[in-house]
């Protein structure tokens, strides 16, 4: 349970810290450039702690997986971005897939 919860932190960041690239200007604004920059470096540091007690095809899985749907959502609730039906479709067999690699015992 406690790589589980570690993970979810570490997602969180890193999708924080995604969301917040549009601030950064191409890196070109500093403070907001280096909030990314360390939010990233926390995240896959949380990551490496995660990976000693979960395997990493797994950890890694639910990591991009949630990260990609949670990215998506936020830059269609707050980016702008538009959901059409296919992404719809396509970010659930995302979240579809991690839940199964999570249910298949496979951690």
């Amino acid at each position: 349970m406690y790589a589980a919860s570690l993970l979810v932190v570490a997602i969180a960041i890193e999708v924080a810290s995604t969301a917040l690239l549009p601030r950064t200007e191409g890196f070109r604004n500093v403070p907001w450039s280096v909030a990314v920059v360390a939010g990233y470096g926390v995240s896959i540091w949380l990551l490496s702690v995660v990976v000693e007690r979960m395997s990493v095809s797994v950890a890694y899985a639910i990591w991009s997986g949630l990260g990609t749907a949670l990215v998506a959502g936020i830059g269609v609730m707050f980016l702008g971005e538009h959901l059409t039906a296919a992404k719809a479709g396509f970010l659930a067999m995302i979240v579809v897939g991690v839940v199964g690699l999570n249910l298949s015992g496979a951690h």
